[in-house]
């Protein structure tokens, strides 16, 4: 009867030693940390390194070559307006390139056509006749005033074909040089900061004139207006 209080009363003699130990390492170890607590220089930052790896990665804003612009352009009209990524120029750009090279063909055949009345009409061939398929329907040499006359209007007509045909060579050299200057010259204004903000602004100042302070020391100070202006 008197057995389970004495297994008890054992068990707790022999445990209790190692109750207090624990307690004891307890105590040790939060001192210990106390302790480096208080030897850790908190004035100093706490720096943590970080892994290269996982570092953000900073994106690169885009910035066309001017020279790879022009270059590239010089080359594939049109491909220096793409290298800067202003592709609603690029419609302007190939039709004027068709309006060039249809005024240049048409040109051509016309100085062609009258060039080659133009040398039937003055040789003494009478089968080469291709003068007459310029004339309209219903009209004549005499309608011109003669063979003479119309001569004369053959050579004026192969003159100013020769010429109109010169001209828009010359307006198509210009208009692909004046593309290739588009595509140079966007490139470098591709990062400039247009704002829309136009202002003028106005107050007072208080100007300080070194010459006047030395003639007249105590009036050398004048008033005035500053004014900024923001384009």
């Amino acid at each position: 009867m008197f057995e389970q209080p004495k297994i008890g009363l054992i068990l707790l003699i022999v445990l209790f030693p190692f109750c207090l130990s624990a307690q004891d390492n307890t105590i040790v170890n939060a001192q210990d940390t106390v302790q480096s607590l208080r030897r850790l220089d908190l004035s100093e930052p706490l720096i943590v390194p970080v892994d290269e790896k996982e570092a953000p990665v900073q994106m690169q804003t885009y910035k066309p070559d001017p020279v790879r612009a022009i270059w590239l352009g010089a080359v594939i009209p049109g491909y220096g307006q793409i290298l800067n990524r202003k592709y609603w120029k690029l419609p302007i750009v190939y039709g004027g390139f068709l309006g060039c090279f249809y005024a240049i063909n048409w040109n051509s055949k016309q100085l062609l056509s009258y060039k080659n009345a133009y040398l039937d009409i003055t040789d003494a061939d009478d089968n080469t006749n291709s003068f007459l398929e310029i004339i309209p329907p219903g009209y004549t040499i005499d309608s011109y005033g003669g063979k003479d006359a119309f001569t004369n209007l053959l050579k004026s007509g192969m003159d100013k074909s020769r010429y109109n045909r010169d001209l828009s060579i010359i307006v198509s050299i210009a208009y692909y040089g004046l593309t290739l200057i588009d595509a140079f010259v966007d490139a470098h204004l591709y990062d400039f900061d247009i704002s829309p903000d136009l202002s003028l602004k106005l107050r007072p100042s208080i100007i300080n004139d070194r010459f006047t302070m030395n003639q007249m020391p105590k009036t050398s100070f004048s008033y005035g207006l500053t004014g900024s202006i923001k384009f």
